[in-house]
């Protein structure tokens, strides 16, 4: 996938606005593009800053339109935590690479949304018992976090192939 480092930036903002967009389609709970504009920004953007921005602004846009809520911190804090680990996995870009990233972010979202739930809401006892009820709670998130990670991620980089690379964009 050497395509990755050869298209313009435009084009990745662009894939992430798409996908943002699909935040605002009816969904199955944590059915969504989040995961995938992370890893996606990860893999393409190579300024950290800017593959951090990108998909947190577009997340800012989405949450503007369906509402904020108390645990959005931790929501946006997962996200800066999965580009920048994905920055470092995914220097080189393979299928067996993206799998890991797509699980690896589902885990890391998780872990701290989760633990978010727990911090910000009065549904849980803030017990260590009330933090494992949190995780536990999860678990449905969960799977549907890491079933469209994999799908969202693979519709975004199957899409990278239709892409115009750089030699191919007359300036």
């Amino acid at each position: 996938m050497n395509k990755v480092n050869s298209i313009h930036w435009q084009w990745i903002v662009g894939l992430i606005l798409l996908l943002t967009i699909s935040r605002l389609i009816p969904h199955p709970p944590n059915f969504t593009p989040l995961g995938a504009m992370a890893i996606l920004a990860a893999a393409t953007i190579k300024d950290l800053r800017l593959a951090m921005l990108i998909p947190i602004g577009a997340m800012l846009i989405s949450d503007s339109l369906l509402g904020f809520h108390s645990s959005l911190l931790f929501v946006y804090s997962a996200i800066a935590v999965i580009v920048l680990i994905n920055q470092y996995l995914l220097k080189t870009v393979s299928v067996g690479k993206l799998a890991l990233a797509a699980l690896t972010s589902a885990i890391i979202f998780f872990l701290i949304t989760n633990f978010g739930a727990w911090l910000s809401h009065t549904m849980y006892p803030r017990t260590l018992d009330g933090l494992w009820q949190a995780y536990i709670a999860g678990i449905p998130f969960f799977r549907n976090t890491l079933l469209s990670n994999i799908f969202f991620t693979a519709i975004s980089f199957y899409a990278i192939t239709f892409i115009p690379t750089k030699k191919t964009i007359k300036a």
